[in-house]
């Protein structure tokens, strides 16, 4: 039974508070009618016996004492139909694009249910976007949550719909799961105007639409609807990949935003603020977000997950990227160093890190190689890294032959391997082959991470000649 109150005692910001007589339950949908006959949806926040804190979607404007409070008896659900792939919703989970209203076959609470630990299946399932520096370096997994550390006036935008508009499950990876369909869900919160309207375009544009679902939750848009725009996002992924076996990439941007505005919703409550001014239990709602990553046995479908967070001042101890690292399985940095040099996509690999990458390109793969040639291309970058140093100080003249090679390895890594474009779509074999080439400027002694039968089988020799006749 609904039960409606005229008691609102206090507006603080995105925060309503009303009397009642009984305690209303955690998480609850409220409608809330101004006077003007608007009506307001909002979430129960925090609940006592005598009191209840709401936080409203669409804001506070033009409520005040004499609104009605009508509590629903429910939690916020999500409706669901395979039919939302090429729909676009604003941030609080409403069609904005035009297209009739959404016909659900089922609803499900946003809040979601945690999966059984013993019935999760272990992400090992290669994921191809198509971005060197990622599929080569830090691969992605299915079931993996990997997040991008970005910062502001960097392309991690244009990072996200390169990756949205390529990722990809490579045929030879699908096993016994070849019916398995791909799709991506797109979860933009706090963004402009511009920025929406460059994502919209690109995804018309490319085609990735027919197979995404999108939200938009802009930056004139309520900041308390930013906090149900990604769990709106995770559920439509849950049903997509365990009900109706799909292969789910959700992309989630930006997540500074998001963390944001539970400091404003903080503020609002008046609650004892924890590092920087963030909710003390910001890892706690991180992880509730993150952790619905995963695949579960006997369903065929998975969920992964790419947040994209901004670092306040590039700082990577600052507590969103912190505690953001702490609960996934490693991140993508993009750099501001090599977007000054006009690298696109600007990803740093060598403090990126992907924790199950091991696990993702063994079975299932046709080139058996790909660890070996990763970890040396690791090890060459960071040399030549650590030269460039050096000949800040002491010039490439006084360096021996060995390392000027090294030098020059870091340059071309940089600029054959890196720097390929937002529009381009590389396999992995084409990466793998790439890897190859640049690994063939280095005798065959150097090679020393890669077993001696790849060394036989891949090595270049016509590149290795063309180095030495340099």
């Amino acid at each position: 039974m609904q039960k409606e109150y005229k008691t609102i005692t206090e507006i603080s910001g995105p925060l309503v508070f009303a009397e009642v007589d009984e305690p209303v339950g955690y998480d609850e949908i409220v409608e809330i009618e101004t006077p003007s006959s608007e009506t307001r949806r909002g979430q129960v926040l925090e609940s006592t016996a005598d009191y209840v804190a709401i936080q409203v979607f669409e804001g506070t404007d033009g409520i005040d004492r004499e609104s009605s409070v009508r509590f629903l008896g429910e939690t916020l659900q999500m409706p669901l139909t395979e039919e939302l792939l090429g729909r676009v919703l604003s941030g609080s989970g409403q069609p904005i694009d035009g297209g009739p209203d959404i016909e659900p076959e089922e609803e499900r609470s946003i809040v979601g249910a945690a999966i059984n630990p013993t019935a999760r299946e272990y992400p090992e399932e290669f994921i191809q976007t198509g971005v060197s520096g990622i599929d080569g370096m830090n691969t992605l997994v299915r079931g993996q949550k990997l997040p991008i550390f970005s910062g502001s006036g960097l392309p991690h935008n244009d990072l996200a719909l390169q990756i949205a508009r390529q990722a990809t499950v490579p045929e030879e990876a699908e096993g016994d799961e070849e019916g398995s369909e791909f799709a991506v869900i797109f979860g933009a919160m706090g963004i402009t105007q511009e920025e929406a309207n460059e994502f919209m375009d690109d995804f018309e544009r490319t085609g990735a639409l027919e197979r995404s679902v999108v939200f938009m939750n802009l930056a004139d848009d309520p900041a308390v609807e930013r906090t149900i725009t990604p769990r709106l996002a995770l559920t439509t992924a849950e049903y997509l990949a365990f009900e109706q076996d799909y292969h789910v990439l959700v992309i989630l941007t930006d997540m500074t935003n998001y963390c944001e505005a539970l400091r404003e919703i903080g503020a609002a409550r008046e609650e004892v603020p924890g590092r920087r001014g963030y909710p003390g239990y910001m890892y706690t709602d991180l992880a509730t977000l993150y952790e619905r990553a995963g695949r579960i046995e006997g369903r065929d479908g998975s969920v992964t997950q790419i947040p994209i967070l901004t670092m306040p001042g590039d700082d990577d101890t600052h507590p969103i990227p912190d505690l953001t690292g702490y609960i996934t399985e490693g991140q993508i940095y993009v750099d501001r160093d090599l977007q000054s040099q006009g690298l696109k996509p600007p990803v740093q690999v060598l403090p990126s890190l992907s924790r199950l990458m091991d696990d993702g390109i063994g079975e299932g793969l046709t080139r058996a190689d790909h660890g070996d040639v990763s970890d040396q291309l690791y090890a060459a970058y960071a040399e030549g890294e650590d030269l460039r140093d050096l000949v800040n100080i002491v010039g490439r003249e006084a360096l021996s032959e060995r390392d000027n090679r090294y030098l020059d390895f870091a340059d071309r890594f940089e600029e054959e391997f890196i720097d390929q474009g937002f529009d381009r779509n590389r396999d992995i074999e084409e990466t793998l082959e790439i890897g190859w080439n640049l690994l063939s400027m280095f005798p065959k002694s150097e090679l020393n991470r890669i077993d001696e039968e790849l060394i036989e089988e891949y090595y270049d020799e016509e590149a290795a000649a063309e180095v030495t006749a340099d």
